[in-house]
């Protein structure tokens, strides 16, 4: 009887089991067309792992979830299985690199990596210690590989196909050339592994990537995190101010020039509006009871179709949000980058979902029938959602406004995890 996997054909921690099936010959099925924030959330996936993350696998004598312990499991299901080693000492050590790989290399390639792919705050101080943690692991395992082939005795063994399909990760998504090359022997062992045939069989062809991806947006709040060089600008500026500084209008006896008026924004030469966003604003703030009759009435009393939009909002990578502080921090900053559309906008974000991965959606009001191209040129975020205007003569999507405008839980037949709003 096959053991049954549930989990997404890319997940890298799903690729440990079936690795280790192809070297064990036991028969591991990959569920079809798994989808992450469906199959998931069935109640027959929540029987097996009641927090609803994957992998899973399914077995005759009942399901095992955690990615380590499922490999762990195929492999134990040959006697004598060669992945295990072949004494105890071996044994302890196979366990020592499953534990380092997965606490040590993959734990910091992601603390690297997930602010730069956008999924939660980028913050240099960050960054710089999971750098640090990770080159001090590469580091060791460098050292390691510098005299063996292999992590442990002279054959592949599950620590090395742990250890593998973590570094999958680092090398294929952040951990370029230019960084890998001070560990040579981290290199060597690594292409080694990925081109071995039970390897290439489930992974496929791995490519290094050629750069870093770069920090979403230019306002990242590490320049706040740099007081010394903020200073030191800041300084530089005060300076070169003084000495292309004019004589004050006093003490040439000419009159003073004009400042120049800053250019307007393009929402500030649209028609006036019926709608004065400010009184939206307090009202939503102010109403405590009867929301739906008192703050709902009085939005759609204020609307102006004319001179505002809506827009619903869906974030493009929901099956990433497996971290429920993670996915609050990333709403938390985008809601921060949007500071510069305050003035001509009101939003409402959700978090859905009692269990990972979450789902977030978002409500938006703008002036204008467009989202700003402003907004669009400053807040790198928007990118990372499908946006689709609001046609108000539709009432489902007319009663949709109004319940994620008042948080209704639930929302979609799902519980709210967190509601914020913007205003």
């Amino acid at each position: 009887m096959a053991l049954i996997l549930h989990a997404g054909n890319t997940n890298k921690n799903a690729f440990k089991a079936l690795i280790a099936a192809e070297y064990s010959g036991v028969k591991v099925e990959l569920v079809k067309n798994f989808e992450m924030g469906v199959s998931n959330k069935t109640p027959e996936f929540l029987k097996m792992n009641p927090i609803g993350k994957v992998p899973v696998l399914e077995t005759p004598d009942g399901p095992v979830f955690e990615s380590n312990a499922i490999a762990r499991y195929v492999t134990r299901s040959k006697a004598d299985n060669p992945l295990y080693g072949s004494s105890v000492i071996e044994y302890a050590r196979i366990e020592q690199w499953i534990d380092f790989g997965s606490l040590e290399i993959d734990t910091n390639i992601l603390r690297w990596l997930i602010p730069r792919m956008g999924f939660s705050v980028f913050l240099a101080p960050a960054e710089e210690a999971a750098i640090s943690a990770l080159k001090r692991a590469l580091d060791a395992l460098n050292t390691h590989l510098a005299s063996n082939t292999y992590l442990v005795g002279h054959l592949v063994t599950l620590a090395d196909i742990v250890m593998t399909c973590n570094l999958v990760m680092g090398f294929s998504r952040i951990m370029t050339k230019s960084f890998t090359s001070e560990f040579p022997h981290v290199e060597r062992y690594f292409w080694t592994m990925v081109n071995q045939p039970n390897f290439c069989k489930i992974l496929g062809e791995v490519k290094q990537i050629e750069s870093v991806p770069p920090v979403p947006s230019a306002k990242k709040p590490s320049q706040a995190k740099e007081p010394a060089k903020q200073k030191v600008k800041e300084e530089q500026k005060k300076e070169a101010k003084k000495e292309v500084a004019k004589p004050k209008a006093e003490e040439t006896g000419e009159e003073e020039a004009a400042p120049k008026p800053k250019p307007k924004n393009p929402l500030d030469l649209l028609p006036p509006s019926k709608m004065i966003l400010d009184d939206w604003k307090r009202l939503y703030s102010n109403t405590k009871t009867n929301f739906r009759e008192v703050a709902i009435k009085g939005f759609w009393d204020m609307y102006d179709p004319e001179g505002y939009s809506l827009w619903f909002c869906d974030y493009k990578y929901n099956d990433e949000n497996t971290v429920s502080f993670v996915t609050l921090n990333k709403v938390g900053g985008f809601l921060q980058r949007m500071d510069l559309a305050r003035k001509y906008a009101f939003g409402k974000m959700l978090v859905i979902g009692a269990d990972a991965p979450y789902k977030v959606k978002g409500l938006w009001l703008f002036r204008g029938q467009d989202i700003p191209q402003f907004v669009l040129d400053e807040c790198y975020d928007m990118e990372l959602y499908d946006w689709k205007k609001v046609d108000i003569t539709d009432e489902a999507q007319k009663e949709r406004v109004c319940q994620m405008i008042e948080d209704q839980e639930p929302f979609e037949g799902e519980p709210l995890l967190d509601a914020k709003c913007f205003k």
